[in-house]
């Protein structure tokens, strides 16, 4: 049975920990014995932290009904949480030299409330130095490499979390996406990624606690097992003053809510070029659903300046937040966080309003756009998984990307809404790669957008492609 259980979604393993028909300390087992056989290929998750597991297991088990019964139970579910995140007791390094040795004494809010909902924390999942970048490589741990084939990227900047799901780790594992950073991975490995509304999943300590550029969110081999893990990261939380309330109704319950009845797909958002067998392949999916009774057209928003007003507002979060880190570890931050940084420190007054307006345009395009329609479609990468040594993509066809950031405007252009988006697996391409697509839903719409991936979910055909034996 151990060698079936990994094979299982989260839902039906969670089901089964309730029911009392499997323990989680067996499971915190069956997942050490995964990885111990695919994590000398993969590089997804470096650090584990079994004892701590066990323990959350053990008071999961002993958890009375005015816990258990609450919606996002997880039962002592073991999982894993991406490096840039604090667990108390764990080395946690944000995938950067300077931190290659910090244990952190406190868990931050994801973290703890993951925990107090029955969740055991069995390891770190690899990131790119502070999460910068759509490839997941740092000199701390190395290179992360996909399960589909290990010559290439799982994709970033949760690329250790998107390779563990797929490869059958664990069975959920919790991200973080600022510019893509869980929806490049879901893409790129073949699972599912929400990158939620900015408040729905509380984080504290944060820098910037207003900032809504980057939000936690959870990942999962199927939409439902992504809405039971959003279930359990949710709620009120006084140190995150965005943090929103939980719903009236639980996200899981909701995935039998009604189906949108309008939907427009893009292939490119007009952010840049897209492999054209991507576009392809995503076009197809999109008119799926129809099969479902919703209509589909091509009326998208215009996403005009959405490069200019990101890389802007980017920048200058990196400067407010890392700004003195820089000045004391200068020579031991990766380039690209040096660039990121200074870029941010030489912006001027004008340029910051300028990206506010730009951005504040966008919003109400998008606000009108959902006057008519309840769902934009478009890829959630441009291009198939790439060489896991790649330090970004550089090229497609004949394009050149401005910087090591560029290819990922598709995702980072949502991003600017403040709209929650769904990545679920849509295909393959004629080489056996998984292909992703955005489903992008209404602020705050989590339930619905939930609902419609599932129910396109089932028509798509591949929801059994993970977990994987590793190929090389």
């Amino acid at each position: 049975m151990a060698d079936e259980l990994w094979r299982l979604g989260a839902r039906q393993v969670v089901a089964l920990l309730r029911r009392g028909e499997v323990s989680p300390l067996d499971l915190v087992e069956v997942a050490l014995a995964r990885i111990a056989e695919t994590e000398p290929q993969l590089n997804a998750l470096p650090t584990l932290c079994p004892e701590r597991a066990r323990d959350q297991a053990r008071a999961a088990m002993k958890a009375g009904p005015e816990i258990t019964g609450r919606p996002g139970w997880l039962a002592g579910l073991p999982l894993a949480i991406k490096d840039l995140n604090d667990v108390a007791g764990v080395r946690t390094t944000y995938g950067s030299p300077v931190f290659a040795n910090h244990v952190p004494q406190r868990s931050d809010a994801t973290v703890a409330r993951i925990e107090a909902n029955g969740g055991a924390v069995l390891a770190k999942s690899n990131t790119p130095e502070w999460g910068a970048g759509g490839v997941t490589f740092n000199e701390v741990f190395g290179i992360t490499r996909n399960p589909w084939n290990t010559a290439l990227t799982p994709g970033g900047s949760s690329g250790g979390a998107g390779a563990a799901l797929a490869s059958g780790q664990v069975w959920l594992a919790q991200g973080s996406d600022m510019g893509g950073s869980c929806r490049t991975p879901a893409a790129f490995c073949g699972v599912v990624g929400l990158r939620p509304s900015p408040g729905r999943v509380p984080y504290a300590p944060r820098a910037l606690p207003f900032d809504t550029l980057s939000v936690e969110g959870p990942m999962g081999r199927s939409v439902g097992d992504v809405a039971l893990f959003l279930d359990a990261m949710v709620g009120l939380d006084d140190a995150d003053p965005l943090a929103l309330p939980p719903p009236a109704v639980s996200f899981v319950d909701g995935l039998a809510g009604p189906l949108p009845l309008r939907a427009a797909f893009s292939p490119d958002l007009g952010m840049g070029p897209v492999d054209p067998e991507i576009a392809a392949i995503t076009a197809a999916a999109a008119l799926r659903l129809g099969d479902l009774g919703i209509a589909v057209d091509d009326a998208a928003p215009s996403f005009a300046h959405a490069h200019e007003a990101f890389h802007t507002l980017r920048a200058a979060n990196f400067a407010a937040a890392m700004g003195e880190l820089l000045a004391r570890e200068r020579a031991r931050l990766k380039p690209d966080i040096i660039w990121n940084i200074e870029k941010g420190q030489a912006l001027s007054q004008a340029q910051l309003a300028r990206a506010e307006r730009l951005r504040g345009e966008l919003v109400g395009r998008m606000g009108r756009f959902f006057a008519t329609h309840d769902l934009l479609v478009c890829p959630a990468a441009i291009t198939p998984p790439f060489a896991a040594d790649a330090r970004t993509l550089e090229r497609l066809g004949g394009h050149e990307f401005e910087t090591y950031m560029h290819w990922l405007g598709i995702t980072y252009a949502v991003t600017l809404t403040g709209c929650p988006v769904l990545a679920l697996p849509c295909g393959l391409t004629r080489a056996g790669l998984p292909v992703g697509l955005q489903l992008v839903g209404r602020p705050r719409g989590e339930a619905a957008l939930l609902a419609a991936g599932q129910a396109l979910e089932g028509l798509l055909g591949m929801a059994g492609q993970v977990p994987r034996h590793v190929s090389s």
